[in-house]
Parts: C-alpha cells; structure tokens; sequence
C-alpha cells in the first residue's frame, strides 16, 4: 500500500485546486515573498508553456522559478549556464526553485599531477 504524498497536511489534488495565494501561505517565507512579487515576464512564458502543452519537454533560464502544483509531472530543462539540466518536477520539490535542481558548478575531481608539474609534485606514495 502506497502512501499518499500530503504538503503541510493537504493532499496533492487539494493543492492543484488551490490559487496561487492559498498556496503562498504553505510555503517558506523566501518563496512566498517571491510569488507575492509576482512573476516575471520569463516566468509567466514559462507557466503559459506549461499550460498549454504539460507533456513536452519545456527549456528555460529562470531558475529563481517558484515550483508550484500545477508544475508537477512536467520535464523541464533549466540552463545551468551551459546546457539545459532535465528535471522531472516531483511532489517533493514544492516551494522550492528550479534552480535548485540544475548545479552550475561542476564538483572538482583531481587525477595525476598536470603537464610541466616538478619531480616533488608528482610523488605519490605507495601506501
């Protein structure tokens, strides 16, 4: 038997019926403040998208994107300043950001000392 995911103690249809005000005051302070703001012209492109076309793989550079309930299920594609990083939106990721879930730094990975590199660098030890 699956449990059913709850928010604050809502279910996930519950939440989709909810406006975008009701919604605001379940999530953290930060991402509230930013859907009271409002959206801005990439985020409502974005949300429109979404709408009209929820089963297609959606590209975007707003990555201070608010994920709200009607967002969940959809692929999108947030640019990490490279490439587009696909993210399959979960319940679990409400209030959040997009881009929280595409990293724009690579994690630093060393291997063997580099070219021109001196007799003492490039001493590793057996043990």
């Amino acid at each position: 038997m699956a449990r059913e995911f709850t928010y604050k103690g809502k279910p996930l249809e519950e939440l989709r019926k909810m406006s975008m005000e009701e919604f605001s005051q379940l999530i953290p302070s930060r991402s509230r403040r930013a859907l009271k703001r409002g959206l801005t012209e990439l985020q409502k492109k974005l949300l429109l998208d979404i709408r009209k076309n929820p089963n297609a793989f959606h590209k975007t550079h707003a990555r201070d994107m608010v994920i709200i309930p009607e967002m969940i299920g959809v692929k999108i594609g947030v640019y990490n300043g490279k490439e587009y990083v696909p993210v399959q939106i979960k319940p679990e990721m409400l209030g959040d950001r997009l881009g929280d879930y595409a990293l724009t730094r690579k994690q630093v990975r060393h291997s063997a000392p580099g070219f021109g590199a001196t007799k003492s660098s490039k001493y590793v030890p057996l043990k």
